[in-house]
């Protein structure tokens, strides 16, 4: 399906990503990473891999600037990614059904995507982050945007644009108001990064088909112990919008 496939953005940047070939041809699973990640964090592959195992292709994505993908981290933020995100969906037969996993601000992402492009059937996220004004009070405060980089790592410089974007759109309430596709939300209770609360605020504000499954003792990134909680809850969702 996406196998040999070459995706690229709007601006023309090339997307890296990993197909996981499975039984089913109608129905592609996109998995997307959170802030300063890729397409390599060890809680996707083994997502993708379980998920695969149990007949669902999926597609691991890296948004640009990060990873292999091309692009510059410094213009990376949640506006650009739902740009990249589409064009992964132009890459798409007509005839697939997608669902959408993101994790963190690539949950985020998937949210504010998914309010507005009904090609996404299904949405899952991961510790999905839902303030993002707060998170970046929360995180970024301290330190100096176009000076500084992000938790002293300098691969991850902090930009004012990234600043900006999180900081104007606030939250993602009425983006998460206004999805209509079954949403499965999953949270470690330990996560110290983006809190549970995020997601039981989400949650709340959604209308649509929904379900919220906290998991005691897991954190942001979650763990090996939780990585079958994942595959499980996933796979039931997809079976019941999907058959």
């Amino acid at each position: 399906m996406m196998t040999d496939s070459t995706i690229h953005n709007r601006p023309g940047e090339r997307l890296d990503h990993s197909f996981h070939p499975s039984a089913r041809m109608d129905v592609l699973v996109i998995l997307g990473h959170g802030l300063t990640g890729n397409k390599d964090r060890p809680q996707l592959v083994a997502l993708a891999t379980g998920l695969a195992a149990l007949g669902w292709p999926c597609l691991r994505i890296t948004y640009a600037g990060n990873g292999e993908s091309e692009g510059n981290f410094r213009d990376c933020c949640i506006t650009k990614e739902i740009g990249d995100l589409q064009a992964v969906l132009d890459a798409v037969p007509d005839n697939v059904s997608v669902a959408y996993v993101g994790h963190s601000m690539g949950s985020a992402v998937g949210v504010l995507t998914a309010a507005r492009d009904l090609r996404l059937r299904v949405l899952v996220s991961l510790a999905g982050m839902t303030h993002t004004a707060a998170f970046v009070q929360r995180e970024f405060a301290t330190i100096t945007p176009d000076e500084d980089c992000m938790w002293e790592d300098e691969n991850f410089p902090l930009t004012r644009r990234f600043i900006d974007d999180l900081t104007l759109l606030g939250d993602t309430l009425a983006a998460a108001a206004a999805v209509s596709q079954p949403w499965l939300l999953i949270h470690g209770e330990a996560d110290d990064l983006v809190p549970v609360a995020d997601s039981r605020d989400a949650c709340e504000a959604a209308r649509c088909e929904k379900r919220l499954l906290e998991i005691p003792g897991a954190g942001h990134s979650f763990d090996e112990a939780s990585y079958p909680l994942l595959i499980t809850a996933t796979d039931e969702w997809l079976k019941a919008a999907f058959g």
